[in-house]
């Protein structure tokens, strides 16, 4: 054990000591809390454990990433954003703690990102503009604000997004520059301006339109959740499902026995448009355009720039201006050249792949009920 290892340990022993002094002088005066005490003396020896434990995995995680080459470890700088530890916890969260799991995810992630050069991929830009836009009317995901604790609102038209208007490649690489712009630059903003680390967004999905025409781009969306939950894990605090249709209620209740607790708990569907349980987290200003009165959903006709979906909303725009940008900076190296990125997708989950064929059985289900089994069987389910 070294000096270090030894001294935390140390210090360890002493917290545990003045926590037991400290029940044992409070059972002494109130003899009736005594059970309480000890109760609340476990658990605080459990959460010190924990944090222990916590600890011994981001030194190892830390060691192992001094040994990684310069690619590596100048992608880990961009996963970051200057908080390692905070990142690191986010993997092993990701794999209920077990170190072993946790690092082979993050080295599998760094590898992913050097060989996709992910770091350049905000300087990419999905041109022209009219591809741009055709992206943006059809693949429905935007920003309305901030939560009153700082946290960034992304929302996701599920419902009405159609992927036809581009290939496939032209919506994975839009749905990770939206990621990697989160990252890089949403979420640092956020953190200055709320003075606080903030790392994890809320997400808010639109399910208005939701049909079974859906099972068109099952796999696409089964890509993109896979390259979230390995490349991106713990990165949204919680999903508020709104205008939820009848489909989407059949699904959820077949699908949502399959996911593991921590995920089930980050859900929540939410009653019609969900505006008065959303305006208990965010102001009326940051909500989503769907949630302001019953029954708007999706809708692309809203007043005054407030649809977030819109490629005219501000967010677009100073996300696209943004790509442009570091696009111009690197025009003189390599001028810029029009056409998709190609992004390698790590294998399924079997539990995302199990969800997925879930999913598609109750749509097969569903349809069949509504005597419309020949239409839905003769959908192609490979997301192209």
């Amino acid at each position: 054990m070294t000096l270090s290892s030894q001294k935390t340990e140390r210090e360890r022993e002493r917290r545990l000591k003045r926590v037991s002094e400290t029940a044992e002088d409070i059972c002494a005066l109130f003899p009736e809390k005594k059970k309480d005490q000890q109760q609340q003396l476990e658990r605080e020896k459990q959460d010190m454990g924990t944090t222990a434990d916590q600890d011994q995995a981001i030194k190892q995680f830390q060691s192992i990433i001094d040994k990684m080459d310069e690619s590596m470890k100048n992608t880990y700088q961009n996963m970051h954003q200057g908080y390692p530890t905070e990142t690191l916890e986010r993997f092993l969260k990701a794999r209920d703690g077990n170190v072993a799991k946790a690092h082979k995810m993050l080295v599998d992630c760094l590898e992913w990102r050097v060989q996709n050069k992910i770091d350049d991929i905000l300087s990419k830009p999905i041109i022209p503009i009219n591809l741009y836009r055709a992206v943006r009317d059809s693949q429905l995901l935007g920003l309305s604000g901030y939560s009153k604790e700082g946290l960034p609102i992304i929302t996701i038209g599920a419902g009405l997004s159609t992927f036809d208007k581009a290939s496939v490649h032209y919506y994975v690489q839009s749905h990770i520059q939206i990621n990697e712009y989160r990252d890089r630059v949403i979420l640092p903003i956020a953190t200055k301006k709320f003075g606080r680390h903030i790392s994890t967004c809320l997400k808010v999905l639109d399910m208005t339109g939701l049909k079974l025409s859906a099972l068109n781009h099952l796999k696409l969306l089964t890509t993109m959740s896979t390259i979230d939950d390995l490349n991106y894990p713990e990165k949204t605090e919680i999903y508020y499902i709104v205008n939820a249709p009848y489909i989407f209620s059949a699904c959820w209740k077949v699908v949502k026995p399959l996911l593991q607790e921590r995920t089930r708990k980050k859900i929540q569907v939410l009653q019609g448009c969900g505006r008065d349980e959303l305006l208990k987290v965010m102001d009326y200003s940051s909500l989503p355009h769907f949630c302001r009165k019953e029954g708007s959903g999706s809708s692309k006709n809203t007043e005054n720039g407030s649809n977030c979906f819109s490629a005219d909303h501000e967010f677009h725009q100073q996300l696209y201006n943004h790509i442009k940008q570091q696009a111009e900076l690197l025009d003189s190296i390599s001028p810029i050249k029009q056409g998709s990125v190609h992004v390698g997708v790590p294998d399924t989950d079997p539990e995302d792949a199990k969800i997925a064929k879930t999913i598609e059985s109750e749509f097969h289900r569903l349809g069949n009920l509504n005597g419309r089994s020949n239409s839905v069987n003769g959908l192609k389910v490979d997301g192209n």
